[in-house]
């Protein structure tokens, strides 16, 4: 699960591996989403045959799947999967980060769809919160709060830095270190 091809792994080895998914379980509660997939490239033909032989047992055959162009580079009419035709259609109104899986018998499921290059660690928080049973996250909601929890992962060692070289000092609510000059004085309620 830790491995992520880039954007130009050869297709054969794309559908060699297994999908990587998560996906809610069965449940009355509605979700708006029906769990994550995290592709290991941005070739929809190499992605697409894993994703449907995947989710062909616990949801039945796949038959139509919709995407948002602007995550992925090209966006074929049709994938071939076990000797059938997956169709594949594109929506801009759709969200960017989700796909929509579509079958004749069962209904539709929503994915998050995490981006190839997003590390492990990111991934598994993503697959774990598109797969809770009641969520009412959307997919891009999902994206803004793990990109703010990323930088906030990735400002905790500056943050220690910053801390240790100002020796520990205050800081204001402004964001500034404050000194023995700008703390407040004994005589104005403070001790």
């Amino acid at each position: 699960m830790t491995t992520t091809l880039g954007r130009t792994a050869p297709r054969d080895l794309a559908a060699e591996l297994p999908a990587r998914l998560s996906l809610t379980s069965k449940t009355t509660l509605a979700s708006q989403l029906d769990g994550a997939w995290w592709p290991y490239s941005r070739d929809l033909e190499a992605e697409l045959p894993p994703l449907a032989a995947a989710l062909e047992e616990p949801w039945g055959r796949i038959t139509r799947v919709t995407v948002n162009p602007t995550r992925w580079p090209v966006v074929p009419r049709t994938v071939p999967v076990d000797g059938r035709t997956l169709h594949v259609g594109w929506f801009t109104e759709q969200d960017p980060d989700k796909l929509i899986l579509l079958s004749y018998t069962v209904g539709r499921w929503d994915l998050l769809v995490i981006p190839p290059e997003t590390e492990p660690a990111a991934a598994v928080r993503l697959m774990a919160a598109a797969a809770i049973p009641g969520s009412v996250l959307t997919a891009g909601v999902l994206m803004t709060n793990e990109a703010a929890i990323g930088r906030g992962i990735r400002d905790v060692p500056r943050q220690e830095v910053g801390w240790e070289n100002e020796g520990g000092a205050c800081m204001s609510p402004f964001g500034n270190p404050m000194d023995r000059r700008t703390l407040p004085l004994p005589g104005n309620g403070w001790r």
